[in-house]
């Protein structure tokens, strides 16, 4: 167990390293987020002030520590209904990548988990198989479903702002890195947004041909 736990660290180490190079390289045209205008600018995620991205914190209190996050290199917690887990590594928990355009995020799968069907606004996604089998996959504004099933060292991009999903297939858990070119892409998981924002009941019911017991029974999920 030790080993294999060795051996999926160095693979991650690795292809993480690989997905940054690639995310971090000069894409003026596709950036999501604007340029920043100094070295950089630590953001300060207790602020209360509103600014497009999180105040600055001074320069002369900033330290390396402000440039390392660790939380990625711990599995989430994939005991609950969708048996996955999602940890982000936005400026809201790494306040080192304010306004540098960029974030990562850990995907944890246990057997048959799944991340369900979402959208990032602010940013396309980059994802690469550390472990497992998922199916992956994306629907364009014309309804055409992109899928495929990836594997260990595949790489799939799911393009800025279009519904995605990732499904574990494999007979064992599953791990995905997941780089994107905004510090705060932004999540809509779809369900959700759906069906526990509060939305007329009537609307729900025209959408999806769904009675009003049946759109009662499915907001009770959410």
């Amino acid at each position: 167990m030790m080993a294999r736990n060795v051996l999926i660290s160095v693979r991650c180490i690795t292809m993480a390293f690989l997905l940054l190079q690639i995310a971090l390289s000069p894409m003026p045209a596709m950036a999501s987020d604007a340029d920043p205008e100094q070295d950089f600018c630590v953001g300060i995620v207790a602020s209360t002030t509103i600014v497009n991205g999180l105040v600055c914190k001074s320069p002369a209190t900033v330290t390396v520590n402000d440039f390392v996050f660790a939380g990625l290199a711990t599995a989430g917690n994939t005991a609950n209904g969708a048996g996955s887990a999602v940890t982000p590594a936005f400026a809201a928990q790494f306040p080192g990548l304010n306004t540098l355009g960029i974030s990562m995020a850990r995907l944890d799968f246990a057997v048959g988990g799944l991340v369900a069907p979402h959208t990032h606004p602010r940013a396309t996604e980059i994802l690469i198989v550390i472990e497992g089998s998922l199916l992956v996959g994306f629907v364009s504004t014309s309804q055409q479903l992109f899928a495929t099933t990836v594997n260990v060292g595949d790489v799939f991009v799911f393009p800025r702002g279009l519904l995605h999903f990732e499904l574990n297939v494999g007979t064992g858990p599953a791990l995905a890195i997941a780089a994107l070119n905004s510090q705060n892409p932004g999540v809509q998981a779809q369900p959700a947004a759906l069906f526990g924002s509060g939305i007329e009941s009537a609307v729900l019911e025209k959408a999806f041909g769904l009675t009003a017991a049946q759109v009662s029974q499915i907001e009770a999920n959410f």
